[in-house]
């Protein structure tokens, strides 16, 4: 597989891109992003952050406190992926109606 498309499939997975629209408006820490997405395994956030990190779109940031706190916010290049996907997540929700139509006559056409 490219490298872009690697890169494409990280930010537009099912995790990654929620991850994304999410960290737009504010850092969180691990439980309450957990929260804020909802449905997300432990393991499975745990994966998604630590690969958009690694692409450079995730900043974490440790802070050695007791309790250890680790707050994830968006780089530079993360803001710039969240808005295309939060631009393409408002288009979904804006022609929902039309994906339902053609689905219909799709449907109706195959029986």
């Amino acid at each position: 597989m490219c490298p872009e498309r690697l890169v494409l499939e990280h930010v537009t997975s099912r995790w990654g891109a929620l991850i994304l629209i999410a960290l737009l408006d504010r850092s969180y820490r691990f439980s309450e992003l957990r929260r804020e997405i909802g449905r997300v395994s432990e393991k499975m956030l745990a994966q998604t952050l630590q690969t958009l990190e690694r692409d450079g779109l995730v900043h974490r940031d440790a802070k050695p406190v007791i309790p250890p706190r680790v707050d994830y916010s968006l780089t530079d290049l993360g803001r710039e992926a969240a808005e295309q996907v939060r631009g393409l997540a408002l288009w979904t929700g804006q022609r929902m109606t039309a994906v339902r139509k053609a689905r219909e006559e799709y449907d109706a056409a195959k029986a």
